[in-house]
Formats: structure tokens, sequence, C-alpha cells
């Protein structure tokens, strides 16, 4: 379907960055805006096809707000830049990582194939419209994957056109791409990709851009650059956090925790309200080893023939969480509490630990658990289990929230485990929570104290009043 410009733009251009959840994902926050230009070649419709050249790999979208310029811009102050836009529509800015290297920064052959650049499918009138007020969204297979809106972004809509005009002059009809937000990640053939653009109460919408991906129908030509990843594309492509942004978990929190009893952090949790913060029915292979670390998760779904092949062959999910992992992270598996099956062996349990993983959790089963057992990183799991994948599991997806043994698990989201189990730490209560939880293992010290001396436990566990001036006491007395 033609887009719905009518004309050709004389440029497209594109902002590298400009949505703070999207700066976070990559790790680094911009000082001012960078632009990178597609050529109008790229241009296309809702119902075109995204078609993705023979040996590449990492099919990308990225839902975006096209900006359509309606008069001429030259040397505008950024409080007059909105009046140079005539258009708003949604935008999806495709490409390919595999051929960003040939052309580092400028991403012509990456993002500039013909098709790659679906606009539409409505224009909606920017004069009805607060530049600051837009809201974005993108569906892949009627899954949302996108959503945010633009009161916050880096660099605001109107600011883009004044700072772009200091040097170029935009003309009537060229195309702004205004960034995309969190959740730009990887599609393939048989894919659909879809992008609204609409006002917060969706009063205004640009309709979905409707995009299939598809498979291009000759070979990329040999001479000039050919797809070329590694492991580091891929986690860029598929949208995981840099793997040299520090550790995940500063490590005189991470010791303190490591201090704790999971039964000590399970109390205090439950006494600020949250009930159901341990990952049931899993249990370690060592039980004398410690696990602290981060949650870094991993999605199956259950097995469903047709789709396996596509999601369970090549560098499926299950493959991408472990090379996803960083140092102190721990991969947290949902099987959907079903034990039929294997969610992790001898292998991948290795190469999380190479990438220096803290741990696996997961809430299926294990395979090769002795050998899993040797490699000295501290697993939980639900049973063990001879078959492998394919049998009860699709692996669907990762860095998403999940359920693991009946508890809800975001990223980022501090596990800690011991022979008792596994708990979750929401990362913002940690600090308090260790200062609590030193308290109360103090206290359950010298009740033990107490109890080993033939004391009864009425009035002292817990503690209560009458034994309060014991208890400063004893906390006095060096040991």
């Amino acid at each position: 379907m033609p887009h719905p410009l009518g004309t050709q733009p004389s440029k497209i251009i594109a902002v590298h960055l400009n949505y703070p959840c999207r700066a976070k994902e990559r790790g680094r926050v911009p000082e001012r805006p960078s632009y990178f230009l597609k050529p109008p070649s790229s241009l296309a419709g809702t119902g075109d096809a995204l078609a993705r050249p023979r040996g590449c790999e990492l099919m990308a979208f990225e839902g975006e707000i096209a900006l359509v310029i309606g008069r001429r811009a030259h040397r505008v102050a950024p409080e007059r830049g909105w009046e140079h836009v005539a258009w708003v529509t949604a935008a999806n800015d495709a490409g390919v990582y595999d051929l960003r290297y040939a052309d580092r920064g400028s991403n012509l052959r990456s993002k500039g194939a013909d098709g790659f650049t679906p606009i539409g499918p409505r224009l909606l009138d920017a004069t009805r419209l607060d530049p600051a007020a837009l809201r974005l969204r993108t569906w892949v297979n009627g899954e949302a994957v996108q959503d945010a809106d633009t009161s916050d972004l880096l660099f605001p809509l109107g600011d883009l056109i004044a700072d772009l005009s200091r040097l170029v002059t935009l003309e009537p009809g060229d195309v702004i791409l205004t960034g995309t937000p969190a959740g730009a990640s990887v599609v393939s053939p048989g894919d659909v990709v879809e992008v609204e653009v609409s006002t917060l109460d969706r009063v205004d919408s640009s309709g979905r851009l409707r995009n299939p991906v598809t498979e291009a129908e000759h070979d990329l030509a040999p001479w000039g650059a050919m797809p070329r990843v590694d492991a580091a594309l891929r986690a860029d492509a598929w949208g995981t956090p840099p793997a040299d942004d520090g550790p995940a978990l500063d490590e005189g929190l991470a010791r303190d925790l490591r201090a704790l009893a999971t039964a000590t952090l399970s109390s205090q949790l439950r006494k600020r309200g949250l009930q159901h913060m341990t990952i049931d029915g899993v249990r370690p292979t060592d039980p004398g080893a410690k696990l602290v670390g981060t949650a870094h998760t991993l999605r199956y779904l259950p097995l469903r023939e047709d789709l396996f092949e596509k999601f369970g062959g090549g560098m499926n999910a299950q493959k991408r969480a472990v090379e996803e992992l960083r140092p102190g992270q721990v991969l947290v598996m949902d099987a959907r509490r079903d034990p039929t099956a294997g969610t992790i062996g001898d292998i991948l349990a290795l190469r999380a630990k190479v990438r220096g993983a803290a741990g696996v959790v997961t809430d299926g089963a294990l395979r090769d658990s002795a050998a899993v057992a040797a490699l000295g990183l501290p697993t939980y799991y639900a049973a063990e289990h001879p078959a492998v994948l394919g049998r009860r599991h699709v692996p669907w997806d990762t860095g998403v929230p999940i359920a693991c043994g009946g508890a809800l698990v975001q990223p980022g989201d501090i596990l800690v485990g011991d022979a008792d189990g596994v708990v979750v730490v929401p990362p913002d209560l940690a600090a308090e929570l260790v200062a609590d939880c030193l308290e109360q293992e103090r206290q359950e010290r010298f009740i033990a104290d107490r109890v080993s001396a033939g004391e009864p436990i009425e009035g002292l566990y817990p503690l209560g009043p009458a034994w309060r001036a014991a208890y400063q006491e004893w906390l006095s007395t060096p040991s």
C-alpha cells in the first residue's frame, strides 16, 4: 500500500536516542541529540512487507513517532519548532543489525533498504496535538512490546526541529523519526509488527501501521559487505543491557544479604505485607551454598509443535538468556511448574558460570543434574528429568516479568537462596530489609541463648517488653 504522504520527501532524518527508557536500556544518556539519514526510497506504507535480506539474522523493529514538516524550517527557535510540523503519524524504523558494521554510524545499508521505513496509515493534524502528550505503542504478533509517551523525552519534539534547522533546511514533506522507546527487538519472517500513535485519550489515532516480516525472495549479491554477527551484536539487537555497565548488585549489599537467612528475609517481607515472595517447590543442588544476585528472566510457554521450529531452534530464547547474562545475575526461569522436561542442562549451566552468573533458578526440571551440581554454581530446581528441550516447553522470551514457583519475578529483582529456598527481594527495599533482618537475627541469638539456659518462650519469643532490658544488657556485653 502506498505511504500516506503522496510525494517523496527530500530527506528522512532519524534520531538515535530520545526516550529515557531506551537510553537506560542502551546504558548511556546523550547530552545532545544525534541523527542519521534514511533514503526516501526506504518509505513504505501499511501492509507492505519488511523483507529481511537472505543471510541476515537480526531484523529489528523500532516503533516511532514520525513528524512531517509542513512549512520550510530554517534557523527556527525551539519555541517555534512545532509550528513547522504539519502531520504526525506512526513509523517503523526497521533495520538489520547484521550489516551495521559496514556503515558504522550512518546505518545506510542496515536501515536504508527499500521498504525499511513504513509510515501511516493516517496522518494526524499537528495543530490539534500537544507534542508532549502523544502515546506510542507497538505490537508484535498482537502482543504489546512498546508503550511510551512524549511527556519525558530527552529532547522535546519541537526542539528537534529547531536543532536540525540550525544547519539543515527542512522542506515541506520531510520526515523526522523521533526515536524509539524501550522494547525494540528482533523479529523473524512470519511475524507481524504494528505501530500506533495517538493522543493520550486515544481520541485521535494514526491507526495501526501493520507490516508483516518476510524473507527476501533473492539472495544478497556477494559483492560488498555481507552479513556478520557475534554474541555482542545479538545482545544489542535483542535489547539486553550492555555487558560493561558495572556490577549487577552493589558488593556491600550483596555481602550483607549473603549473611542473612532466607527465613529472616521472608519474615521481614511478610511484616511489610509482602506474602508471596518465596519461589516455592524448588530445592538446591548444594544446600550449603548461598545464592545472591539479580534476576535475568527466561519464560517458557507450553509446547506447540507448529511453533517450536521457529522459536525453539537456532539462537532461541533459552540460549539468548544465557548469552545475555552479566556477572552477578541469576538466570530465573518460568517453566509453569512443569517438572516433566528439562529447562537447562550441564553445557548451558557451564556457559552461565563462565559468563559470571551468580546462580540458576527454575521451577521446571534440571537435566544432567549430577554434572550441574558438580559445577559449583548455586542452582535451584523442581525436579530432575532427562528430556531435552522440546518435550514440554517452547523457550519464548527473555528479560520480562515472569512467574517462577508462584512468585512474580521482575528483571533486576534480587534473589537470595539458601538451604530453605529462594526469596525475591524488591531492590528498593533491600537496604532497609538488611538493617531490620540484622536486628531480628541479633534478637533471635539472644532468645536462643535464653532458651538454652532453660527459659520458657512465653514473653521471650518473640521478644517481649519484659526482656527488653536484658536484651540491651546482652548487646552491650562483649561476646
